[in-house]
């Protein structure tokens, strides 16, 4: 059986990533690993934060990437929040989904995040559950 064990996220700047996911998004630096990797607390999976000077950012060029989702229990809420952290939107305003409403942003590296707010706690626990 697969299963995802880390989520990595490749950044320019492993300062400002922390900094970021600190400061903004409300993150615990766990532990470093060195001058280019961090891991963050999160729960059962890992997410690391690395340097790599191979990572560019280019928010003009289309490409496949893994989105982020983050659960909220409020997503006005959180919006406003990240409003006043000056994020950058892709989709501002709190929107409709099948299980829920959405919101989608971007770390300072074109990295696109999610939050997501369940319609109701028994859709978090299946989606928990997968």
């Amino acid at each position: 059986m697969n299963r995802v064990c880390v989520i990595s996220i490749y950044v320019p700047d492993l300062n400002q990533a922390i900094d970021f996911y600190t400061n903004t998004l409300g993150f615990e630096v766990n532990r470093r690993y060195g001058p280019k990797i961090a891991s963050l607390i999160h729960g059962q999976i890992p997410i690391i934060l690395e340097e790599n000077d191979q990572t560019t950012h280019n928010q003009n060029i289309k490409t496949s990437r893994v989105v982020l989702g983050l659960q909220t229990e409020n997503i006005f809420e959180t919006v406003n929040a990240l409003k006043e952290k000056d994020v950058t939107f892709i989709v501002e305003e709190p929107t409709d989904c099948p299980p829920g409403k959405y919101i989608s942003f971007s770390d300072p590296f074109g990295n696109i995040l999610e939050y997501l707010q369940f319609r109701n706690t028994e859709q978090a626990k299946v989606q928990q559950e997968i």
